[in-house]
């Protein structure tokens, strides 16, 4: 069954849709770039800081606490500013966090400070992931076919860009506390042009009041009670897992199991994102092809072969295969996840809140679980954590069927 089941050929689409496409493509592209420009030099913050692993997964929490606690009314917020003005005013959290907590690590190197940058941080992030999925939803219907993998493919190409970066900057010497802050800005500029192209928000009829605040409020607690939601959101928590454990740790799981340089290991992770880019820009025809359910379960289980040869392969060269099949194989969970949660439109806003709250709980557990389990056992065989919760997942993947 395919994902999108009324085509519209390409000359019935108007020149608004096609440029809120591009629009959407640029704040994803420019939101990866943020935060792969983070987790590319997390290597340089911990030792500026000094942290151990159990330390390092205490301080990446402060980011997915700021992202959990934006989440459940990010929905909201969308509905009542337009998805725009929600982008807009989130991304000026993140530049404003992003820059923060670079200029506390590496000028000062005051953990509490970097601590509430990354807060911040993730607070933008988090109310600026609910509001462009819903964007990209309203955008993939208007098209008529599968296009929603492909902008998280525009999010891959830009933590592409951000770990190049990062990896270039740690090689040069570029301090923390330059290169964040810089970064920073520029994604601000770009994604305030990007959201600009975003569709317009429906005017409300003549005499009409639209939709009230307490509407809202009931159609948010009323998806919180849809099993097909709950389910959805249980199967992107496991993607964003398996998507931000690579985020967090395959750098510093290189640098301490494989004895790789800092820049080496920002080019590691850059070579997980550059698996999701290919799986994401290529993952759309298979999609629309053969359906979600084939595709996301085999897509899962190359994950979990990935996973498992990044870990054991005892090569540096094998291992950085298994990081690409990983890369590969994560690849279109989290953004089918998404769209198969806003496949209503009416309906969208809410159930991409309480998916995206569900979903981000594997940020809020998932940088301490795997600190701690990492100063036993190691980081890089901490990883295995990964397939352990990938093969239980593939009974999750019917839920993504295209709601009727």
């Amino acid at each position: 069954m395919s994902s999108v089941t009324t085509p519209v050929a390409p000359a019935a689409v108007p020149r608004s849709v096609l440029a809120a496409r591009t629009g959407v493509a640029v704040v994803f592209a420019l939101n990866g770039l943020a935060i792969g420009s983070w987790f590319a030099r997390v290597p340089a913050i911990r030792e500026a800081l000094d942290l151990t692993p159990g330390r390092l997964g205490l301080l990446l929490l402060a980011m997915s606490a700021g992202a959990v606690l934006a989440m459940p009314t990010s929905g909201l917020v969308a509905q009542r500013l337009g998805t725009a003005r929600t982008v807009m005013a989130a991304t000026l959290l993140v530049s404003v966090g992003l820059g923060t907590a670079g200029v506390w690590a590496g000028a000062v190197g005051w953990l509490p400070g970097v601590a509430v940058g990354l807060f911040v941080f993730g607070y933008g992030t988090g109310t600026c992931d609910v509001a462009m999925n819903i964007e990209g939803a309203v955008v993939e219907r208007r098209l008529g076919r599968t296009v929603m993998p492909r902008f998280h493919a525009a999010w891959s190409l830009g933590s592409v860009a951000g770990a190049g970066l990062g990896a270039v900057a740690a090689q040069v010497g570029l301090t923390v506390a330059a290169h964040l802050p810089l970064t920073a800005g520029a994604v601000l500029v770009g994604t305030v042009f990007g959201a600009r192209a975003f569709l317009p928000v429906p005017e409300v009829a003549p005499g009409a009041e639209g939709v009230s605040p307490a509407a809202r409020r009931r159609a948010l607690l009323a998806a919180w009670k849809e099993p097909r939601t709950l389910l959805i959101g249980l199967f992107v928590l496991v993607a964003a897992f398996s998507e931000g454990v690579a985020t967090d740790w395959v750098a510093v799981a290189f640098v301490d199991g494989y004895g790789v340089t800092e820049a080496a290991g920002a080019a590691v992770y850059g070579v997980f994102v550059i698996g999701m880019t290919v799986g994401r820009t290529t993952g759309t025809l298979a999609l629309d092809r053969w359906g979600r359910v084939p595709v996301l379960s085999s897509t899962i289980l190359l994950a979990v072969v990935g996973v498992g040869v990044a870990v054991l392969a005892g090569s540096g060269p094998v291992a950085v295969a298994g990081v690409a099949l990983w890369g590969l194989g994560v690849s279109l969970s989290f953004p089918v996840g998404m769209s198969a949660a806003a496949n209503e439109e009416e309906h969208a806003p809410a159930r991409v809140s309480v998916v995206a709250v569900i979903g981000y709980t594997a940020f809020l557990a998932g940088p301490p679980l795997l600190g701690l389990i990492g100063d036993r056992i190691g980081t890089l065989h901490a990883l295995l954590v990964v397939p352990i919760l990938l093969l239980p997942s593939l009974a999750l993947v019917p839920a993504t069927r295209p709601s009727r």
